[in-house]
C-alpha cells in the first residue's frame, strides 16, 4: 500500500541537511542568529552552499547589508534551542543573549561563531541573483572550524511539522569512492 503526500511536502523527502543555526550582524552591529533547515551543498570546488533566507527572515537584511554569515551547526543535545530559535525574531530579542550562547570573533567574517556548535562555516555571498525571485543565496564557505573536544557530534535533521531524526551509525564507503578520491580529504 502508498500513501500520497501533497507536492508541497517534498522537503520531507528530500531535505537531509543538518539544521543549522544562521549567525549574521547587521550594518547597525547588532548580532542575531536564525534558524534553517533548506539549504543544500552546490559544488565542491570552490565549495558554495545554497541557503534560502526570505525577506519574512530578521537575518535576511543583515545578509543583505553585510554579504556574510556563519553556517553554525548545532547537535541534539541544542535540539530545543535551535528549535526555540527558529520560532521568535531577533528583531525583539538578542538570541545570544537569551538563549545562552556565545557569540566567538570569527576570522573572515564580522558575524559570529557560535561557540556551542560542533561546526562553524564562515561564508560569503557570492550569488544573490536568485534571492530576489527565489530567496536563493549562494555562499561560498571561506573557513571551516571544528570543536574537537565535544563528545556529542550528532546532527539534526528536520522532517517537517516538529519531527527531527538524529545522525546514528555511519556507514563508511570511502574505499569504494574511486571516480570521487580526489575530492577526499
Amino acid at each position: 500500500m502508498r500513501n500520497e503526500l501533497p507536492p508541497e511536502n517534498a522537503y520531507r523527502i528530500l531535505e537531509s541537511g543538518p539544521i543549522v543555526l544562521v549567525s549574521t550582524r547587521g550594518a547597525d552591529g547588532r548580532a542575531n542568529l536564525m534558524t534553517m533547515g533548506f539549504h543544500m551543498m552546490m559544488q565542491h570546488e570552490p565549495p558554495l552552499v545554497g541557503a534560502i533566507i526570505g525577506p519574512w527572515d530578521y537575518s535576511h537584511q543583515a545578509l543583505s547589508e553585510t554579504g556574510e554569515c556563519v553556517l553554525a551547526v548545532p547537535t541534539v543535545d541544542l535540539a530545543e534551542t535551535v528549535v526555540d530559535i527558529g520560532n521568535c525574531s531577533g528583531d525583539a530579542l538578542d538570541k545570544f543573549g537569551h538563549f545562552g550562547l556565545t557569540p566567538v570573533p570569527a576570522q573572515t567574517v564580522d558575524a559570529p561563531l557560535v561557540r556551542q556548535c560542533w561546526a562553524n562555516l564562515e561564508c560569503r555571498v557570492v550569488d544573490d541573483g536568485w534571492a530576489r525571485r527565489y530567496n536563493l543565496w549562494v555562499l561560498e564557505v571561506q573557513r571551516i572550524w571544528i570543536d574537537t573536544a565535544r563528545k556529542e557530534t550528532r546532527l539534526i535533521h528536520h522532517q517537517g511539522d516538529g519531527r527531527f531524526s538524529v545522525d546514528g551509525d555511519t556507514l563508511d564507503l570511502g574505499e569504494r569512492m574511486t571516480k570521487w578520491r580526489h575530492l577526499m580529504g
